[in-house]
């Protein structure tokens, strides 16, 4: 044991030291670069990960299940199913609501509205368990789907909804969940831009029936990839985990009651139900358990950011929309999106093209308008209106890097090559 210590501490004194060297992060006005993501992660998780790969301890097990009980504990989740990628999450979510054994779940045919704007693994999932999107148009100052819309989209089919809580910033929930009370729907929150955002001093997750969370490279936190699903509901825990893993009962909690109803099988090899292979590593785990107590930082770091960023480009403001955080929410700030106005003389092209010149990256808002997109051409769908807000948005839209490495000197930077393009154009 002491010799593993010695080995240990060796390794991690030359990680540190590797780390210190090249993982230097930081805005630098004498060689200005803002990136649209910067690494969260360092020292302390890669020897994290390492140890898991040196104890040879690597597929799923008890640090993936001390993570999930971490992440519950902080949020007030009652149970988390962690798995390979907020994607999956999302697939999971969605299959174990449309699952034959799902206590009023979904059933193929039924249709389930989401926002126009929003990612494409917020719709696949639908689709690849046989239900129906149906597209509704979004509120253009918080950029969430309108709840107005929703309640127009229900027809005699529609069975659920499914929120995106668009770039960290909560929906109006007390809205949505009267809709879903009132028509009996069925409510999925992907939560997966929104890690750490509360509506109502509330985590989001905890309202919809499923939450989902990604922690992918770029986002508030990571685990390189991964992804948990969060629910109050007991035995929908239970089947996602089901799911999860082959739809064998390795992982569940109440193991033994099937055990106990097929004495016959092997209790190693019992399955109850279909599967996937969605789950985590140990590494993940390991990774999340390090980074979780980083959160509430990141997400000053990125709300201090936004703040600044809305006062100083205020100026703008008859050229340039800023996302409006939704009452009673906290966004977690995913990004700072901005929006084009109907009154701006150039192209969101020109801004971005301007912009990426002078090393600020840029990106569209997530994928724009999911109902233009070439792929869903190919499935059942429903559009309900002619969607002008996400149609603008895809067209007008644009982001660029708010995270835990953007400082003060690297918002004066944006700051400044945003003002020189507006000089370029003519309008200082």
């Amino acid at each position: 044991m002491a010799k593993r210590d010695e080995l240990l501490t060796a390794v991690e004194r030359s990680i540190r030291a590797y780390c210190e060297a090249e993982h230097d992060f930081k805005f630098k006005p004498n060689d200005p670069v803002v990136r649209l993501h910067e690494p969260t992660f360092s020292t302390d998780e890669i020897m994290a990960a390492v140890e898991c790969l040196l104890s040879t301890q690597v597929t799923m097990g008890p640090k993936v299940v001390a993570f999930e009980k971490e992440f519950c504990s902080e949020f007030k989740f009652a149970h988390g199913v962690m798995n390979n990628s907020g994607s999956s999450a999302n697939l999971l979510a969605v299959a174990a609501l449309a699952n034959p054994v799902a206590k009023d779940g979904l059933k193929a045919g039924d249709e389930v509205i989401v926002p126009a704007l929003s990612w494409s693994t917020t719709v696949w999932p639908l689709i690849q368990l046989g239900l129906v999107p149906v597209i509704v148009d979004m509120d253009p100052e918080t950029l969430n789907m309108d709840p107005e819309q929703i309640e127009r989209a229900i027809g005699p089919k529609t069975r659920g909804v499914m929120v995106v809580h668009v770039y960290g910033n909560p929906c109006d929930m007390d809205a949505i969940v009267d809709i879903c009370k009132r028509r009996n729907l069925v409510l999925i929150e992907d939560c997966c831009e929104a890690l750490a955002a509360t509506y109502g001093g509330k985590a989001v997750g905890t309202i919809g029936r499923v939450g989902t969370f990604s922690f992918y490279f770029s986002h508030h936190m990571t685990t390189l990839e991964g992804g948990i699903c969060v629910t109050d509901d007991f035995d929908l825990a239970e089947l996602m985990r089901i799911l999860r893993a082959h739809g064998w009962v390795r992982e569940t909690e109440n193991r033994d009651e099937y055990l106990k109803k097929y004495p016959e099988f092997d209790p190693r090899f019992l399955f109850v139900n279909l599967g996937y292979n969605l789950r985590a590593t140990e590494l993940q785990g390991a990774i999340g358990s390090v980074q979780l107590p980083k959160l509430a930082g990141f997400v000053n770091t990125r709300r201090e950011n936004t703040a600044a960023w809305k006062k100083d480009l205020a100026r703008y403001s008859e050229f340039l929309a800023f996302q409006k955080e939704t009452p009673k929410g906290r966004s977690s700030c995913f990004g700072f999106p901005m929006t084009l106005t109907e009154k701006a003389p150039f192209k969101v092209q020109e801004l971005m093209a301007y912009l990426n010149k002078a090393h600020i990256q840029t990106r569209p808002i997530i994928a724009g308008n999911m109902a233009q997109q070439p792929g869903l051409k190919l499935y059942a769908h429903r559009v309900v209106g002619d969607l002008p807000n996400a149609s603008w948005i895809m067209r007008n839209g644009i982001t660029f890097g708010n995270h835990q490495a953007v400082d003060a000197k690297a918002r004066d930077y944006v700051n400044g090559q945003v003002a020189e393009f507006f000089r370029s154009k003519g309008l200082s």
